[in-house]
């Protein structure tokens, strides 16, 4: 792989940057109502060639965006994980998202990709804060942001929504670990 389109390794996954080859995984993983149940919702072909050539296109503008999610030993594509710009009342911040297949779910691979893309943003590329923003009834996303560190901030108001906003700084000491009742 070339050093440049790999962004991280985690034990079981790397996180590299999307190539237009990836267009028919990325497809499929957008077709899944599950997969797509707190996004806008599915995505079909043409669709997804936009959201892939926007995610391209954030290399060269940002140097970072949303990375393919890929299988460390046998090179699979799971999903993606990655940073995005968005403008959140009134604020720039870059948010950690991430989608995989179902296939992948309940493994810990949400997490482990997040972690590395936490890190890659504040290492790699010198953020000084990430966000996360999570529509109230994801529990599982909550867990996620829990888990990289992320603190429950507030709930913001945005792609016609009320989305739950998990922030950490750089250096900030790990948050405490999810309980059932939530924050």
């Amino acid at each position: 792989m070339i050093a440049e389109t790999m962004i991280a390794e985690t034990p079981r996954l790397v996180l590299r940057r999307f190539t237009p080859a990836d267009l028919d995984a990325l497809a499929v993983l957008f077709s899944d109502p599950e997969v797509m149940r707190f996004s806008p919702g599915v995505r079909n072909r043409p669709a997804t060639r936009l959201w892939l050539e926007a995610a391209i296109a954030s290399y060269a503008e940002n140097g970072w965006g949303h990375w393919a999610a890929v299988g460390r030993d046998d090179g699979r594509f799971v999903g993606f994980c990655g940073l995005k710009a968005w403008e959140v009342e009134g604020r720039r911040e870059v948010e950690i998202g991430y989608r995989l297949a179902t296939a992948c779910w309940g493994r810990g691979l949400a997490t482990e990709a997040a972690t590395a893309a936490r890190d890659a943003g504040f290492s790699r590329y010198g953020l000084e804060r990430l966000v996360s923003l999570i529509e109230a009834a994801n529990v599982a996303s909550w867990r996620v942001a829990e888990k990289v560190g992320m603190r429950y901030e507030r709930d913001v108001g945005m792609l016609g929504k009320r989305l739950r906003l998990y922030a950490i700084g750089r250096g900030n000491p790990p948050c405490p670990p999810f309980s059932k009742g939530g924050p």
